[in-house]
């Protein structure tokens, strides 16, 4: 048996994502074995995350800057904005390098069945982003389950009356697929394969 403390470690890394209690204790031992090298830079790359972590507040990317690297790089065409569910989703979308635009992250998806409403989203900040001017497109990145349809038509209408031109990722994408699960290759021919909305 280990100690609390490693039992307690053990139990936190579990929680992560893809991590049962079995993978999560030999990540423990892993860590130990080499906790003069490994485990001394996982403690100081979590502590410097944990003071400097910030939300952006034009994107609402999740960053150690705000504006995030992603809204503060010039280089980038602010008249498209990739409109998606979360950051990991954002973060996908910005790996393939095929997307050049900014991005906006709503937080989630309308859904009846959690009690998701519009108001718990950001639509509204994605509307007074668009209503600013200078947008030409917005591309509604949204995965492709129903409350991700359902979220990208609300978004749709609530944009009609702007001029901008709506558009969103091909179909190509798999029913019931979320955007993070997803390879370069599939992403990218979601994004050079999208068509308008309406």
């Amino acid at each position: 048996m280990a100690s609390q403390e490693i039992e307690t470690l053990a139990s936190a890394l579990a929680k992560l994502p893809g991590l049962g209690p079995r993978s999560a204790r030999r990540a423990v031992l892993w860590l130990v074995k080499r906790r003069e090298t490994a485990l001394v830079q996982v403690v100081e790359a979590l502590a410097a995350v944990q003071d400097r972590l910030v939300e952006c507040d034009t994107c609402g990317n999740v960053d150690t800057q705000n504006p995030c690297a992603i809204c503060a790089d010039h280089r980038r065409d602010a008249k498209q904005i990739c409109v998606v569910e979360d950051v990991a989703d954002l973060w996908a979308l910005d790996r393939a390098k095929l997307f050049s635009g900014t991005y906006h992250v709503l937080g989630g998806r309308l859904s009846a069945m959690d009690g998701v409403r519009p108001e718990d989203l950001t639509i509204d900040v994605l509307i007074g982003r668009v209503a600013q001017g200078g947008v030409d497109e917005v591309v509604l990145a949204m995965n492709a389950t129903l409350e991700g349809q359902t979220t990208a038509h609300y978004i749709a209408e609530k944009l009609e009356s702007y001029p901008v031109r709506i558009t969103q990722l091909a179909h190509g994408l798999p029913v019931g697929g979320e955007l993070d699960y997803l390879d370069e290759g599939t992403l990218a021919q979601a994004l050079r394969a999208r068509r308008p909305l309406s």
